[in-house]
């Protein structure tokens, strides 16, 4: 370790380089794992606050929520531990303001289980109420208490109360009856036979289901929303490949480095030093390089986390970081292992000479 930390004194500039690579590197990487990781979010997180284990659908919608059209009557049918029935559709709003916001409309029971936990305001209480996600008030300064218009439909809401973590398909969730989901999607008023929902959400055992209803575990249901599972291979690929080009680039400068040393080496072998202090000396090198190249890295994308404006998707994991961490400077590692079988071979008579 001795070596390895005077030589990066002696020669600054050449080690300073080698370190901002793998900076630049990792701090892209990092903040493409926010990136990614914070976009999958904005499509499930509406769902995850469910905490339920299984959803029903008509076994004809192929696992599309919005596809799935179910009586409402048939909710008592289904026999669970518990149960919530669940009504959504898209939408478009516009709030004092006149700007036009795409938002996911949820018509649900408050007294049932899906409903979500407030962070402000009171839970709806008619039709002409909702609660709305945070990021509406947060990115698009709607308020509580403020009435916001539907575009293309004459349904005005009340927004009464705000809640956190609430999107789904990317888009804020908009919490209201299923009264108030009839005039927004069909037009119509109040209740009754012909009242559809687009899925029954259940915790637990599930005794009886329909015949015409398909029971999926919300992690299945997840899985298949339209572009999830792509979105998430795709930033999985790429950054899977960057993690292992920076490996390949590191390496390649400590190997490049190695070879310019041969000579040294050689003097420092002549002298009884064995090449495994030697070979230790390199490897302590590149994980003092790799470490705070990552860890500067790391610190960049945090900082740059705390100043994005609220509509880019970034959320920071510790888990994911932390593991990502750990394994660029492991695979860095192992490319200065290329470099220790050059210092084997090294001879310390052709080297001198």
């Amino acid at each position: 370790m001795f070596l390895a930390i005077n030589e990066i004194r002696h020669s600054k500039l050449r080690y300073t380089l080698v370190m901002g690579v793998m900076f630049l590197i990792a701090y892209l990487v990092f903040f493409l794992t926010g990136l990614a990781y914070g976009l999958a979010q904005d499509n499930r997180t509406a769902v995850d606050k469910w905490d339920a284990d299984n959803i029903l659908l008509n076994e004809e919608a192929n696992n599309n929520l919005n596809m799935s059209m179910i009586p409402l009557s048939t909710f008592d049918d289904v026999k669970a531990d518990e149960k919530a029935y669940l009504a959504q559709t898209a939408g478009v709003i516009k709030g004092d303001s006149g700007e036009k916001i795409d938002v996911s409309f949820f018509g649900i029971d408050k007294n049932q289980f899906i409903a979500p936990k407030l962070i402000d305001g009171e839970m709806f209480s008619s039709d002409d109420e909702a609660v709305a996600d945070s990021s509406l008030r947060d990115q698009y300064d709607i308020k509580l208490g403020e009435t916001v218009k539907m575009a293309g439909n004459e349904k005005k809401l009340k927004i009464v109360g705000f809640t956190d973590n609430a999107k789904f398909n990317v888009a804020p969730v908009l919490y209201t009856t299923i009264g108030a989901y009839q005039e927004i999607r069909f037009e119509t008023t109040g209740t009754s036979e012909n009242t559809r929902i687009n899925a029954i959400i259940t915790r637990g055992n599930v005794q009886t289901i329909p015949d015409d209803l398909e029971e999926t575990s919300i992690s299945s249901f997840i899985n298949e929303l339209p572009g999830y599972s792509a979105q998430v291979l795709t930033f999985g690929f790429m950054i899977g490949f960057l993690i292992v080009i920076a490996a390949i680039v590191i390496g390649i400068f400590i190997y490049v480095l190695t070879m310019q040393k041969s000579e040294i080496f050689g003097v420092m072998k002549a002298q009884g030093i064995s090449s495994r202090y030697i070979s230790f000396s390199v490897i302590a090198q590149t994980f003092l390089l790799a470490t705070v190249g990552v860890a500067i890295g790391l610190l960049a994308t945090l900082g740059t986390s705390l100043v994005l404006p609220e509509a880019v998707p970034f959320q920071v994991n510790i888990l994911f970081f932390g593991g990502i961490s750990g394994l660029m400077i492991l695979i860095a590692m192992v490319g200065a292992f290329f470099s220790v079988r050059t210092i084997v071979k090294i001879d310390p008579l052709k080297a001198i000479g």
